[in-house]
């Protein structure tokens, strides 16, 4: 298990990565022909496998799910840690108790907290497929981690059987591994639970896959998976999914009608009536569930929780909201510091710019890594590369339309995951055969490069020992990183560990020091507060805190400070009676 260690003091893995990048880059120039021996028996020994398309797909996928199994001695299944975790796996709750949503509960502003609307319902605030996913795991397979990661595993397998349809078998094979590298092992997609970007890249892999076949060799279960892409699509990220969804539909719409091999108009039209029917049910489904949880079928998810606690809003050209009033400090620094700061550093003029910029970095080195940042010199080549130009167009109106958003987190681009992996092995088979001055020194940089993705991960296993632990949590930027977060939430999981053991029911007033991280949310519940054996409140005033001691009178009441080291869990000072006990 990774333990913590003084991010000021242990290695960074990236600068590592990097360090082994500048390093092979300079001997794939000095010593060209290095490793030409041993590397063609290792790339040989993999062809026939990359051949057999479907028996390729499987292995990208299985690997993907047996070894991150493999290694939870190492990296054991997560805590729930941050808000979103949170967020999501109160709708997974929801969903398992066979509810769309939850009433208010009575003692709601106790229980206000990041990410979740509390009125008109008791609900997450994000989209339903990820709930839905988290509660699918803990319903089959005990856990709803088990839900992450077999779509972990899925997506894996989708990017292997996408790339097919793009490049050569070879290269998809090892797309399919950096894959199995990069985003099943340790990146937060699978080491959280809030991430939603393996359901948003598996449906994104689904389109773009089903696309190029669906042209060449028309059939029905081409269009039934762009129709469930789609879906996946609209039901995660809408906004980046659409920014997908329309250069795929002009290039499918132009085939319907230009296109050589385009079925019979007839034949179309009895193609489109599977994918329609889940498109239109899963839209009919949505308008239900927002009509259920936010009072509207048009309200989507966000819109309630933003107005009732956002200012900062989430496209440019956006003035900011009137600060709503805020019950509780923790809840207004967060959409104070954590937001609207960076709005207005985002909405600047002269810094809008290096924002910008910094943002395409970070969502690059959760993509890449620095060790495949090599390769994309020769990205020029791509654009005038007949066989992926669309997928690049693609990632530049995608640019186009991220560039009004004031956030980016690597996952709201999820869509788009597939795209990014063809773009990156094109411009890895354009440097394979580049020889500056006769020597083979663009095959020895591709080598190096995926050996260094490799190489990091084994030291991502090794990172105690060798103390290259990832941040600790609230670090701001472990999502950066292809390798993930460290192992989090300890300090409330095992506060949380020790009230349920204790006979009766318990509640748990959560008191902040005013240097508290507002990201550091602790007050989170199940979908059935009151029927909970551990009920997390926030502390308030003398009158309201009497009136939740009230409403839970047969409660054991505990004082819980995040913020002492270690945090600490003590009985409640001058707990009054109990009267009208729930």
């Amino acid at each position: 298990m990774f333990q913590a260690t003084d991010p000021a003091t242990a290695p960074s893995l990236t600068l590592i990565e990097a360090g082994f990048t500048a390093i092979a880059f300079a001997i794939s120039f000095a010593l060209p022909r290095m490793g030409s021996k041993i590397y063609p028996r290792i790339e040989n020994a993999f062809v026939g496998l990359a051949r057999r398309k479907g028996l390729s797909v499987a292995v990208v996928g299985f690997s993907a799910l047996l070894l991150r199994l493999a290694i939870l001695p190492i990296c054991p299944i997560p805590l729930p840690f941050g808000p979103d975790d949170f967020s999501f796996l109160l709708a997974a709750d929801t969903f398992l108790h066979g509810r769309l949503t939850n009433p208010t509960p009575a003692m709601w502003m106790h229980f206000e907290t990041l990410h979740e609307t509390m009125i008109p319902t008791y609900q997450s605030m994000y989209f339903p497929a990820q709930g839905l996913l988290l509660a699918a795991g803990k319903l089959l397979l005990g856990n709803p981690w088990f839900g992450v990661l077999i779509s972990s595993a899925l997506v894996c397998a989708a990017l292997c059987w996408m790339l097919q349809a793009w490049l050569p078998a070879t290269w998809a094979f090892l797309g399919g591994v950096i894959a199995v590298i990069h985003i099943g092992l340790f990146s937060y997609w699978v080491n959280t639970y809030h991430a939603g970007g393996t359901l948003t890249a598996l449906g994104g892999a689904l389109l773009l896959g089903a696309l190029p076949r669906m042209m060449k060799a028309p059939r029905y279960r081409y269009a039934l998976l762009m129709g469930i892409g789609v879906v996946l699509l609209a039901c995660t990220r809408p906004y980046e999914g659409l920014l997908l969804c329309l250069p795929v539909a002009f290039v499918l719409f132009r085939w319907m009608f230009k296109g050589a091999n385009r079925p019979a108009p007839a034949t179309l039209v009895r193609m489109a009536i599977a994918p329609v029917m889940i498109m239109v049910g899963a839209a009919a489904w949505m308008g239900y569930y927002d009509y259920r949880a936010f009072g509207s079928p048009l309200k989507l998810p966000y819109t309630i929780n933003r107005a009732q606690y956002a200012i900062a809003p989430y496209y440019v050209w956006q003035p900011p909201r009137p600060e709503p009033v805020y019950r509780h400090e923790e809840m207004r620094r967060f959409y104070h510091e954590a937001e609207m700061n960076y709005y207005v550093v985002v909405h600047s003029p002269v810094w809008f710019l290096p924002a910008t910029l910094v943002k395409v970095f970070e969502a690059f080195l959760f993509y890449a890594g620095v060790a495949l940042f090599p390769p994309l010199i020769m990205v020029h080549r791509v654009f005038l590369d007949k066989r992926i130009r669309f997928l690049a167009l693609s990632v530049c109106f995608l640019a186009c339309g991220m560039v009004i958003e004031i956030f980016l987190i690597p996952h709201y681009v999820a869509p788009f995951t597939a795209a990014f992996y063809a773009i990156g092995l094109q411009c890895m088979r354009h440097l394979r055969v580049w020889k500056p001055e006769g020597k083979p020194a663009g095959i020895t940089i591709v080598r190096f490069c995926v050996t260094i993705c490799f190489v990091m991960a084994g030291l991502r296993l090794a990172a105690n020992p060798l103390h290259l632990t990832p941040l600790e949590w609230p670090a701001p930027n472990w999502n950066w990183v292809w390798y993930g977060p460290g192992y989090f939430g300890t300090e409330r999981a095992g506060i949380e560990k020790k009230l349920e053991q204790m006979p009766g029911q318990q509640l748990a007033i959560v008191r902040y020091t005013h240097k508290h991280n507002s990201i550091e949310e602790w007050v989170y519940n199940d979908s059935n507060p009151d029927a909970s054996k551990v009920v997390w409140a926030r502390e308030m005033d003398a009158a309201n805190n009497r009136e939740l001691f009230q409403y839970y009178g047969n409660r054991t009441v505990w004082l819980v400070q995040p913020d002492t080291v270690p945090s600490s869990v003590t009985p409640y000072p001058q707990q009054p009676a109990a009267e009208g006990a729930h």
